[in-house]
């Protein structure tokens, strides 16, 4: 597996959020850089884990199901990578939201 090489660095990510844990997000995100464009909460899998599962929307299928495509890291990594979704994040499980195009504004799909 070769090593990835993430849009943003170690040195680039501030604390702005508070600490709610972990969060799994495609490489889209974290290594080609796009925003987020859909997101959702479940019930978490762990302890450490938020509940929040990120996608750039582009994804396709077999991309999303490759775990080589997938990380899991800290919410508040994500948010500096897109800090619109700052604003959702307090949703409670079972909350899903879609980008609107071209805007820092996400639609509620369902919760």
């Amino acid at each position: 597996m070769k090593t990835k090489e993430f849009k943003l660095s170690r040195e680039d990510i501030r604390d702005i959020v508070p600490n709610m844990g972990g969060c799994f997000a495609t490489d889209q995100i974290t290594v080609d850089g796009f925003k987020v464009g859909y997101m959702y909460r479940e019930e978490p899998d762990e302890e450490t884990d938020s509940g929040w599962r990120f996608f750039s929307g582009r994804e396709t299928q077999e991309y999303a199901d490759n775990p080589d495509n997938i990380m899991f890291c800290d919410v508040n990594t994500i948010a500096n990578y897109d800090n619109a979704i700052i604003p959702y994040l307090d949703s409670p499980y079972g909350s899903e939201f879609e980008r609107v195009d071209n805007t820092d504004n996400f639609v509620r799909i369902s919760e």
